[in-house]
C-alpha cells in the first residue's frame, strides 16, 4: 500500500510543478523577449519533456529499471497521440486537424522515422556493435534528431512567424495574469518546480519498479502505461490549455515534437546506462508499443493529409482509430506483461 501512496504523491508532484513549470518557462519566455521567436517553441517542448527525461535517467542510472525507463518513452509517445483524440473532443466546430498548419507532417513524419530507429535496432541487438557501453544507434538517433529539427525549422522558415505571432495573439487573454510578475520571480519559482519535479522524477522509477513486483504487472507494463501517463500530463495540461483558447496548431505540435523528443531520450538513457548498450538489455514487448506509436502516427498523418470534414458524436474518425489503438495497446500490454 505504501508504494501506492509513493508513486501517487510522485505523480501529483510531477502534475503540478509541470504545469506550474510551463507556465513560468513562458513567463520568462515572453518577458526575457525570446516568447516570439521559433526557439520559444522548442523551449516550451523541452520544458514539459523534462519528467521523462530525468525518469529515464533515475531508472537506468540509479534504479537499473530499464524496462521501466524504455516503456515511459514508447508509452509517452502513444500517449501523446491518443491526447491528440482528447483534444478533439474539445474542439467543438471541427475536426482537430481540419485545415492544421501543414508543417506538422513533417514533424510526424520525423517521429515514425526515430521511432523505427529504436525498433529496429531492438530487433537487431545481436548484430548491434558498441562503442564502450554505448550503442551505435545513439549517435544515429541524435544525429537524425538534429538534421529532423533542422528540417522543420527551413520548412517553417517562411511562414513560422507568422505561426508565432497568430499563437502569440490567442495566448494574450492567458498571459494577461502573468501581469505583475517580476523575471527575477518567474526564474525561482521556475527553479523551485524544476528541483520537485527531479525530485519525484528520481523517485518514480524506484516505486514503479516495486509496484512492479508487488502487483505481477510488470517492468514494462508499470512502464509503459502508469509512469508514461505520469510522466505526459504536463504536456497534456499545456496541449489541452492551447486548444482552450483556440491554438489547436500549438497544441499538435507540442504533443508530436514531444515525441520526436522522447526518442532522444533513449539515446540519454544509453549514455547513462553504464552496464551495456540499453536497447539489448530490454524487453521485446516494447516491440507492440513502438510498432502502435507508428499506426498511430500514421492516423495523424492521413488525418493531417486527408481531414475529416465533419465529426461523428463530437468526435473525428481519426481520433476514434487513435483511441481504438490506444486501447489495443493497453490489452496487448496487459496479455504480455509477463514475457521478457
Amino acid at each position: 500500500m505504501e508504494y501506492w501512496v509513493g508513486f501517487i504523491l510522485c505523480s501529483v508532484a510531477i502534475v503540478i510543478s509541470g504545469s506550474r513549470l510551463s507556465r513560468y518557462g513562458d513567463i520568462i519566455a515572453e518577458l526575457s523577449g525570446i516568447g516570439r521567436a521559433w526557439i520559444g517553441l522548442i523551449l516550451m517542448a523541452g520544458i514539459t519533456s523534462l519528467p521523462e527525461l530525468v525518469t529515464g535517467i533515475s531508472s537506468v542510472a540509479i534504479v537499473g529499471a530499464v524496462d521501466i525507463a524504455l516503456g515511459d518513452i514508447m508509452g509517452s509517445c502513444v500517449y501523446n497521440l491518443f491526447i491528440l483524440a482528447i483534444m478533439d473532443m474539445m474542439n467543438r466546430e471541427r475536426p482537430l486537424f481540419y485545415r492544421a498548419f501543414s508543417g506538422h507532417l513533417l514533424s510526424a513524419g520525423i517521429g515514425v522515422i526515430l521511432i523505427g530507429m529504436v525498433l529496429t535496432s531492438i530487433l537487431l541487438t545481436p548484430y548491434m556493435p558498441e562503442v564502450w557501453h554505448v550503442g551505435i544507434y545513439t549517435p544515429v538517433i541524435i544525429v537524425t534528431y538534429i538534421i529532423g529539427i533542422r528540417a522543420v525549422y527551413y520548412y517553417e522558415k517562411g511562414t513560422i512567424t507568422d505561426y508565432v505571432e497568430e499563437s502569440v495573439v490567442k495566448l494574450r487573454v492567458e498571459r494577461l495574469s502573468y501581469r505583475g510578475v517580476t523575471l527575477k520571480r518567474a526564474v525561482t519559482l521556475y527553479t523551485v518546480h524544476a528541483m520537485v519535479i527531479v525530485v519525484a522524477a528520481v523517485l518514480l522509477p524506484y516505486v514503479a519498479e516495486r509496484l512492479a513486483v508487488q502487483t505481477g504487472l510488470g517492468s514494462t507494463f508499470m512502464g509503459s502505461v502508469f509512469v508514461a501517463m505520469t510522466t505526459s500530463l504536463p504536456e497534456v495540461v499545456v496541449s489541452i490549455s492551447a486548444v482552450k483558447i483556440g491554438a489547436r496548431d500549438m497544441a499538435i505540435s507540442n504533443m508530436l515534437g514531444s515525441n520526436m523528443f522522447n526518442i532522444v531520450i533513449v539515446a540519454v538513457d544509453d549514455l547513462f546506462y553504464t552496464e551495456g548498450a540499453i536497447l539489448s538489455h530490454v524487453s521485446a514487448t516494447h516491440l507492440t508499443t513502438g510498432l502502435m506509436a507508428i499506426i498511430m502516427t500514421g492516423v495523424v498523418i492521413i488525418g493531417l493529409t486527408y481531414p475529416p470534414k465533419r465529426k461523428i458524436f463530437r468526435v473525428g474518425v481519426d481520433s476514434i482509430v487513435l483511441i481504438f489503438f490506444w486501447m489495443l495497446n493497453l490489452y496487448i500490454l496487459y496479455l504480455t506483461r509477463g514475457v521478457k
